[in-house]
């Protein structure tokens, strides 16, 4: 367990590349080692997050030496490959895992052979490798290294069915913007290792002092991340890679947005956090995410294509979560600004569940009826019964109904960025009511009505998986302070309180 942080990344990397040689040999035999796969990255990847969230303290891993700092000289700092995982960094592990194992699991029954199985599975692997390493990293290089390979792995992951026509043109719009958005981080990894000689974020942290080099290096990495996560106005990828992904690809790349996010909070109060973390930063960030929650409901309206109706709102909680981090950044030495941080974060995981299951459903009417617009379906609850209450426990999460998940999570947001901004926080509340409205219709659309036609029920395995994330949506809803307490308050204090520690686990003393 002493190497669980970097096997948490290799495994699921081993795995990706060993699929398709096993599954020359034996198919059986492919799906059991992506199921040894899954659990094994599970074991190590909790046994992270259980170290971090019992002691209290970052848990930091590097490779090649005994230490971070070991053989450093004079005025320089060494560059290895170095893990730094705090209170922030297992909450966005737990996220990843979370995603990656369901994903997996539901990719076994989801998957026909002659849709590309095998490649479907190795790049999810891949995929959830790369979150992974995005999250633990503690090194500027090594995150750029490791959003390249999320987004190499998701841009493949939905385009990779070149025999329909949407999902390639779906993949060259997210390439495009994947692509522009790393070269504005790379362009600031590069003038942050010019200008100080370094690339490990606490060394950096430390060094940084506001210079107008820092100022245009944060403008960059905010610029590249917003991209990532998908923010107004370079949101136009994210529906049609969500709404032409497979289903099980789907949910990971949710949590791949959510590593976005995660990436967001260290730049600011992490990286930057000792200098540049001003109330201006605060309100672009705030204004981006209301713009972003309006935008995205609005175009959720007129959508017929199911996949991109839930598209729209996962965009629109991306605007939640943005609108907390700005809020947290504005009020960072008052109570509110821990509210709406709590908030945020606490949203990440829920948007995950809720977000997640509706596309699972959406899978699965995919595979029963082969169509997912909304003119052509009805009916469907007279046969998929599992399926509509699952569809309808997300939808009133995503609109965050109590008692659900999501609106334990939504309040906090309410009720800090009213104190912050009463105009933002209207627009907040009446854009969960329209999107209560639009997927209610959809709800409506899909599943009520007569019967119109005889389908199958999904799979048992594509069932449990949803199932795993209806029990999380309520639970989390029921019990949401018990969560807060033990998850969601060490992260935020490893923000607002926790950057000395941090720095000093990596760089001693």
């Amino acid at each position: 367990m002493v190497h669980a942080p970097i096997l948490a990344i290799a495994i699921p990397l081993l795995g990706a590349f060993a699929l398709p040689i096993l599954a020359k040999l034996n198919r059986r035999a492919r799906d059991l080692w992506a199921v040894g796969i899954a659990l094994v990255t599970l074991v190590f990847g909790l046994a992270v997050a259980g170290q971090v969230f019992a002691s209290g303290k970052p848990l930091v891993y590097t490779l090649g030496a005994p230490s971070p700092t070991a053989s450093v000289t004079e005025g320089g700092f060494p560059i290895r490959i170095v893990l730094v995982v705090d209170a922030l960094g297992a909450f966005a592990g737990i996220i990843a895992l979370l995603a990656g194992a369901i994903g997996l699991f539901y990719s076994l029954q989801y998957l026909a052979e002659e849709e590309g199985k095998t490649l479907g599975t190795s790049l999810l692997l891949l995929l959830w490798a790369g979150i992974l390493g995005l999250v633990y990293t503690g090194d500027l290089f090594n995150f750029f290294v490791f959003l390249e390979i999320t987004s190499i792995a998701a841009c493949a992951l939905i385009g990779y069915r070149v025999w329909e026509s949407r999902p390639p043109e779906a993949a060259f719009k997210t390439m495009a913007m994947y692509t522009l958005g790393g070269l504005l981080v790379l362009i600031s990894v590069g003038i942050l290792y010019g200008e100080y000689d370094a690339l490990n974020i606490a060394y950096l942290s430390k060094l940084i002092t506001g210079t107008l080099l820092d100022k245009l290096a944060l403008g960059l990495l905010l610029g590249g991340l917003l991209m990532k996560a998908g923010a107004v106005p370079a949101h136009m990828w994210a529906p049609d890679a969500y709404g032409e992904a497979p289903a099980m690809a789907t949910i990971v790349l949710v949590a791949n947005t959510q590593a976005a996010i995660y990436a967001l909070l260290r730049v600011v109060f992490t990286l930057f956090g000792g200098a540049l973390a001003t109330p201006g930063i605060g309100w672009l960030i705030a204004s981006l995410g209301t713009v972003t929650v309006l935008v995205a409901v609005l175009m959720a309206v007129v959508q017929r294509h199911l996949g991109r109706l839930v598209a729209y709102g996962a965009v629109s909680q991306l605007g939640y979560m943005l609108l907390a981090v700005g809020v947290g950044v504005v009020a960072a030495g008052k109570g509110f600004g821990e509210v709406a941080l709590k908030g945020g974060i606490f949203h990440m995981i829920n948007d995950l569940a809720s977000v997640g299951l509706l596309f699972l459903v959406i899978g699965a009417i995919r595979r029963a009826v082969g169509s997912v617009d909304l003119l052509s379906l009805g009916g469907l609850g007279h046969t998929l019964r599992w399926e509509s209450g699952f569809f309808l426990l997300g939808a009133l999460a995503l609109a965050g109904i109590p008692p659900l998940n999501g609106f334990a999570s939504k309040f906090l947001i309410y009720e800090s960025t009213f104190k912050a901004s009463p105009i933002l926080a209207a627009i907040a509340v009446l854009s969960s009511i329209l999107l209560l409205a639009v997927v209610v219709r959809a709800f409506h659309g899909v599943f009520l009505g007569p019967k119109a036609r005889d389908v199958g029920p999904a799979p048992w395995g594509m069932l449990v998986a949803m199932g795993v994330l209806a029990v999380i949506i309520v639970v989390f809803g029921l019990f949401p302070g018990f969560f807060i307490e033990r998850m969601v308050s060490p992260a935020v204090q490893a923000l607002l309180g926790g950057r000395a520690a941090y720095l000093a686990a990596v760089l001693g003393g």
